[in-house]
């Protein structure tokens, strides 16, 4: 092999570098928001140069909108809504979400910086929706609260704990994100939604 041959660059691996970019801009965006974050800080933690991120993603708002789709893609994985059966969504969320802290970050740095949606959180949800009112139709859960507002009040119940006050959290004593109290509330969640979305 010749000396030109050896130093011949390899190829990049164009699918791994962005799922690098990727993951380093979750954390940024988790830790800094949108506006708060930095270009410069998501290529450093990538181990990435600058301009592939633009590249690939274009400008920092279309790499935010592409954070909050891959979220929203995993949280739809994690808890599907099979024949709407809310109480096995509430939980299978609440896990993730546990389990992700960054999710629940993005999520909420979401609502405070873009107030518009984008296309594909638009179709998630109006999935989820569907299956609520097939759900409704079929007579398994209760019809007297439009799908949209049931969904709307499981989702939301699936955070009480983990999005609730640390003055809150910190009045029961303990940890409060101890294994032992988590599963307490896993419990009460289920029950809660249970009662919730259950016939009247």
């Amino acid at each position: 092999m010749s000396g030109a041959a050896a130093r011949k660059p390899r190829p990049r691996n164009a699918e791994a570098t962005k799922a690098l970019l990727l993951k380093a801009a979750t954390e940024e965006f988790a830790e800094y928001g949108l506006a708060g974050a930095r270009i410069d800080r998501i290529a450093e933690r990538a181990g990435a140069n600058k301009r592939l991120l633009y590249v690939y993603f274009g400008d920092k708002n279309q790499l935010f909108d592409a954070v909050v789709q891959e979220q929203t893609d995993a949280v739809l994985e994690a808890a599907p809504m099979d024949e709407g059966d809310l109480c096995a969504f509430a939980i299978a969320r609440f896990d993730y979400v546990l389990a992700n802290p960054d999710a629940r970050r993005i999520a909420a740095w979401r609502s405070f910086e873009q107030t518009e949606p984008a296309e594909g959180e638009r179709a998630a949800f109006r999935a989820r929706i569907e299956a609520v009112e097939n759900a409704q139709r079929a007579g398994r859960i209760r019809t007297d609260i439009p799908a949209a507002d049931l969904f709307a009040f499981v989702l939301r119940i699936t955070e009480s704990w983990l999005s609730a006050p640390p003055a809150l959290k910190a009045a029961g004593g303990g940890d409060p994100l101890s294994p032992k109290r988590m599963q307490q509330h896993r419990a009460a969640l289920q029950a809660a939604v249970r009662s919730l979305v259950g016939q009247p």
